[in-house]
């Protein structure tokens, strides 16, 4: 009997070791870039010249399946994972129609970092014919994977004021995920934040540090959270949440002087930072409070 518990040790320890071993690679097609865990499709990042703004389709969750969904006849501009904003000066750099505003991809490159990290680097102007570009972007996303399996996106964006800026009261602003449909809270998901609260009753414009967002999947779980991190400005930022499936801390929504919206001068950055994680089970079982206390110590 001794022996039994350093043996079983030995392999607990062993698949940890397995799972934190996931090996990540990238490659460059043309106007998006593909991610590859462990031999399974991740993601997309587009970043075409004809799309409103670069985003993440689609987003797979470890059992291979849809976690988030792209647009519909509804909602044309949710883009299943995306940031943007409306009433930008004027501009609309958040729905259809790319007359009315548009954050196009400047540059994208890869970094391997190692086998189980690697980091997107992409630059975006924010234009539209006839009106001076308010903001430039430089947005550094890094994928990895946790020690229980989950997948990892760091979405970090430093917004560069070209001009002096005003952004009008809008529900319509900053990182967003629309959720696929079977995950949603009218087909029985659950979307839940930090502090407990469920559903779009509770924590449509609510503070909180996170939101997760999960449904049955086969005989399990699986989900989407979405983090935001203490150092950004407007912290914790009110969340934008519908049952039908989406979520954004949205803090345009909520300003501080309804009348005057959101200014920022000329030379002004503003610094933002985001984790989503990608994972199985609920959010007990992913402990996605746990892995915020991590984040927000980064």
């Amino acid at each position: 009997m001794k022996y039994i518990f350093p043996f079983i040790l030995l392999i607990v320890l062993f698949c940890q070791s397995t799972v934190m071993a996931q090996k990540i690679s990238a490659q460059k097609i043309g106007d998006r870039i593909d991610v590859i865990i462990d031999g399974k499709f991740f993601t997309s990042y587009h970043f075409a010249e004809n799309e409103k703004y670069p985003f993440f389709f689609p987003v797979n969750g470890p059992s291979g399946a849809l976690v988030t969904s792209m647009r519909n006849g509804v909602y044309p501009h949710h883009s299943s994972l995306f940031f943007g904003c409306d009433r930008v000066n004027g501009g609309n750099y958040w729905q259809e129609g790319l007359d009315r505003g548009q954050i196009v991809s400047l540059r994208a490159e890869i970094e391997q970092n190692n086998d189980s990290e690697l980091t997107i680097l992409n630059e975006c102007i924010w234009t539209r014919p006839g009106a001076n570009a308010p903001i430039k972007d430089f947005r550094v996303i890094t994928i990895s994977t946790t020690a229980d399996g989950a997948y990892q996106i760091d979405f970090d964006v430093k917004m560069e004021m070209l001009e002096d800026v005003t952004i009008e009261k809008t529900n319509h602003s900053l990182f967003s995920a629309r959720m696929d449909q079977d995950l949603n809270v009218l087909n029985g998901g659950t979307m839940i934040n930090a502090e407990g609260d469920r559903g779009e009753k509770e924590t449509f414009g609510k503070p909180s540090s996170w939101i997760d967002f999960y449904g049955n999947r086969g005989e399990g779980q699986e989900g989407l959270a979405v983090m935001q991190h203490p150092s950004n400005d407007w912290y914790p930022s009110p969340w934008f949440t519908r049952d039908y499936g989406f979520i954004s801390p949205t803090p345009m929504y909520w300003p501080e002087n309804e009348k005057e919206g959101t200014k920022l001068k000329k030379g002004d950055s503003v610094k933002l930072k985001y984790r989503v994680i990608v994972h199985q089970g609920d959010h007990l079982e992913a402990d996605i409070a746990g892995k915020f206390n991590v984040y927000s110590k980064d």
